[in-house]
């Protein structure tokens, strides 16, 4: 058994500390709620709890407080992160306590990051600590929003519903950035293949048409003069700057975004493109409406969760208006009106946050709003697609003419000449 200290607020409303016995956490709200207290903070008393003889290694694993986690560049995909949390919420909803949960689901990964981070999360709950705390340790797998969600599953008792919105959360914001890189893979993929053709077409079959008009020593049209000028670039090392291009825009492009004024001007910059601008922008109200709605629903108070959503929504533009936002409520004022003064927004989600602060259902409102802009998404990339491929088209089209009518332009002069020659004979 083990004491928990606790926060609650009972029936007339007043807030009540005290310690309770149980086994576990889940154990500990069950008997709050039996003594018709509602809790809003449950944690075990350090050193309080009683537990079994391990293992000269198994204990000193707990007491270390994690597992060596095997060498990796980057953190748990989403895909492994999400089935791991349904997985999670389904164990919990069966009424299994939450310490067997991680290590039936510890068994089930396969060896890499996220079986070592489970089994280390799973050592931290044994030893004492909370599925929260032990989940901020690693922030490869467990970022900011999750940990808080879960931390308000626990104090609220309802950490099987909070699992099931964090899959469905991060699952839908995983299907629209799939949507926009989707759109993004199409044009990238042509423009590759085109300026690949036309670069081997400068280097290998311009040369040799340059040799003929030498050798006949025609005098060359402006046209066929510009397309010899850029295969005699292309076949000195041209090509490389080509390749590298792209390569030091990146590096510059990120440079940049480490400050945070370079991000505000290079967000500020992308949502002013057409189509892609109204695509990225819907994708940040569609993210950070979704984020604070799924927040709000699961009892995380309007402040914090701002600031969670301020940090997670992957846009300057966006994020300086959530700050906004939240200085304006820490001083007493709705979310609606300093949201709108922000002009981030269209007007329908300014008014349906504003009859969701009326009625008592923002967090409905805000997902009905991120639902509604997902689709909006979905409509403004088969748009681009569609623009996308006569656009391209077309550059293609007038590339290919121009190269074709450079090179015969003096042809045509060749022949004229000869037949001329012949006639005079």
């Amino acid at each position: 058994m083990a004491l928990f200290a606790y926060e609650a607020m009972n029936a007339s409303g007043q807030e009540v500390k005290a310690e309770v016995e149980a086994g576990t956490s889940e154990e500990a709200i069950q008997k709050i709620r039996a003594l018709g207290q509602y809790p809003t903070k449950v944690r075990e008393r350090a050193g309080k709890k009683k537990v079994a003889k391990k293992s000269g290694g198994a204990k000193a694993k707990a007491q270390s407080g994690g597992r060596k986690m095997p060498m990796s560049l980057g953190g748990v995909s989403q895909k492994q992160l999400v089935n791991f949390t349904r997985q999670l919420s389904t164990l919990q909803d069966a009424g299994l306590p939450i310490l067997r949960s991680l290590q039936i689901l510890e068994q089930q990964q396969k060896p890499g990051l996220l079986k070592a981070i489970v089994g280390g999360v799973g050592d931290e709950v044994e030893s004492g600590g909370s599925l929260s705390d032990a989940m901020a340790k690693y922030p490869k797998a467990f970022d900011k929003l999750y940990t808080n969600m879960i931390a308000a599953g626990e104090a609220g008792g309802v950490l099987d519903l909070i699992l099931s919105r964090l899959a469905d959360f991060m699952e839908k914001s995983a299907r629209l950035k799939k949507k926009v890189i989707g759109a993004m893979i199409y044009p990238a993929v042509v423009i590759t293949i085109a300026v690949g053709i036309v670069s081997m077409i400068m280097i290998v079959v311009i040369p040799k048409f340059k040799k003929i008009f030498e050798d006949f020593k025609l005098k060359l049209p402006a046209p066929t003069e510009i397309l010899i000028a850029m295969s005699d670039f292309m076949a000195g090392g041209g090509w490389m700057y080509i390749i590298a291009a792209p390569i030091v825009f990146s590096v510059f492009w990120r440079l940049i975004r480490i400050s945070e004024g370079g991000r505000f001007f290079t967000d500020s910059l992308l949502l002013k493109i057409p189509i892609l601008g109204g695509i990225l922008g819907k994708t940040s109200i569609a993210r950070f409406t979704r984020t604070l709605g799924t927040l709000i629903s699961a009892g995380v108070p309007i402040l914090e969760a701002l600031n969670i959503t301020r940090e997670t929504c992957g846009n300057e533009v966006y994020a300086r208006a959530l700050t906004k936002v939240h200085d304006a409520i820490r001083e007493g004022e709705g979310m609606a009106a300093p949201l709108k003064a922000t002009k981030v927004c269209d007007t329908i989600v300014v008014n349906m946050i504003d009859v969701g602060e009326e009625t008592g259902d923002l967090d409905k409102m805000l997902i009905k709003v991120a639902d509604n802009y997902d689709a909006d998404v979905d409509v403004l990339v088969a748009s681009l697609i569609s623009i996308l491929e006569p656009v391209m088209v077309v550059v293609l089209g007038v590339i290919v003419g121009f190269i074709v009518i450079a090179l015969f332009m003096p042809m045509i002069s060749l022949m004229e000449g000869l037949t001329n020659s012949n006639g005079k004979k």
